[in-house]
């Protein structure tokens, strides 16, 4: 086993440090405040190939391995988590269930503006009655030969009102179950296509949140994804690529936190020292430390083995479930760590500390991720 990083990967790291503390940096306090998506640099980000890494480059992709995605997501989610889940959607769920499952067509047609960020992504698969259980969906699409008629209600669609392409889940026949699901591709602008008022939310506020309603929205038969009734699958293994993302996004968002505090207790004084000299204040700099690194060493164990080739169901959720843990109690102690500061959002860390809750729940809650780690335990 080799833990250190290839320089090819210390290079891609602090290419993405930089453009984070540079360009995501400065306006994020306000971004948060206003609830504005960083429309103005998408752009940037597809330039630099943050929205295609692990995307062919004959699809206009980077052509980067899983680890560089993790790299790249959490020196993002460092600085601002919603720039970096609109980067976790785009490459997880849409580029990577395109490239995995799409036509050649599609890919053409879709995939190559979205890998390079001409084009923004949005996964469709919560609604009001179908969250967890993603069986259940509400949404129906009835074939009317050389084409689907959309029906129903999506909702917490990350980039909802900015994408202009939706990898919608409807339910094309209920008898079949989960064999009757499908997946399909909507474009911004379909005749019937809605989009709702955005989510006001309590982080990842320059996140794009919307319901999006779909009223006999035509789409062509060309537009489904894979063969007729492979949309639950599609859907799961696609997840299992997400868990990823967002597991690296809590690790973000934890080691953002922690290098904020460490900072912070090297320059506040109290009792006639620096805080990180009193025991109470240094003990939880090496809890935070400690907990952050075996996250990281679970995410790279689900990057590694996305890399390989591996069943990385049971890898990814693990990754998830404990690096968003490890992000809720240490953004948490880093508020702690700064004091009443930590409270003000000049000092970042309530935004980290709001932020890191998302992570417990969206892609799958912790709650279902376990139900993913047991059944693969007593499967095995």
């Amino acid at each position: 086993m080799d833990f250190n990083l290839s320089e090819e990967h210390i290079m891609i790291r602090d290419a993405a440090r930089d453009f984070a503390q540079t360009e995501l940096l400065p306006g994020v306090i306000e971004r948060d405040n206003k609830q504005k998506f960083p429309n103005e640099l998408v752009k940037k980000m597809g330039e630099l190939g943050f929205m295609g890494i692990m995307v062919d480059p004959k699809y206009g992709g980077s052509g980067m391995d899983a680890i560089s995605y993790v790299l790249i997501m959490e020196e993002l989610s460092k600085i601002d988590a919603s720039a970096s889940v609109m980067v976790s959607v785009n490459n997880s769920l849409v580029c990577y269930g395109l490239e995995a499952y799409g036509s050649e067509e599609q890919k053409q047609k879709y995939l190559t503006k979205l890998a390079t960020g001409g084009f923004l992504g949005a996964f469709c698969l919560s609604e009001p009655e179908a969250g967890s259980d993603a069986t259940s969906q509400r949404t129906t699409a009835i074939d009317k030969g050389d084409h689907y008629l959309i029906n129903g209600t999506k909702n917490w669609i990350t980039n909802g009102g900015t994408a202009d392409v939706y990898l919608v889940i409807a339910q094309t026949d209920k008898d079949k179950g989960s064999h009757g699901i499908n997946a399909f591709i909507l474009e911004k602008g379909m005749e019937g296509f809605h989009v709702g008022p955005k989510e006001d939310k309590l982080g990842i506020r320059g996140s794009d949140t919307h319901t999006l309603q779909f009223n006999d929205v035509k789409v062509p038969k060309e537009n489904r994804i894979g063969a007729d009734g492979s949309g639950f699958r599609f859907a799961m293994k696609t997840l299992s690529g997400g868990r990823i993302g967002i597991a690296s996004q809590a690790l973000g968002i934890a080691s953002g936190a922690y290098e904020l505090a460490l900072k912070y207790s090297k320059e506040r004084k109290a009792f006639g020292t620096e805080i990180c000299n009193h025991q109470a204040i240094a003990f939880k700099l090496a809890d935070m430390y400690t907990e952050i690194e075996a996250a990281r060493h679970l995410v790279m164990k689900a990057a590694w083995d996305k890399d390989q080739g591996n069943n990385y169901d049971k890898s990814s959720a693990m990754a998830k479930l404990y690096a968003s843990k490890v992000a809720m109690e240490h953004t948490v102690e880093a508020v702690q760590i700064h004091g009443g500061n930590g409270f003000v959002k000049e000092y970042h860390v309530e935004r980290l500390m709001r932020d890191a809750k998302i992570t417990q729940i969206y892609e799958g809650t912790s709650e279902i991720q376990k139900i993913v780690i047991s059944r693969s335990l007593i499967r095995d």
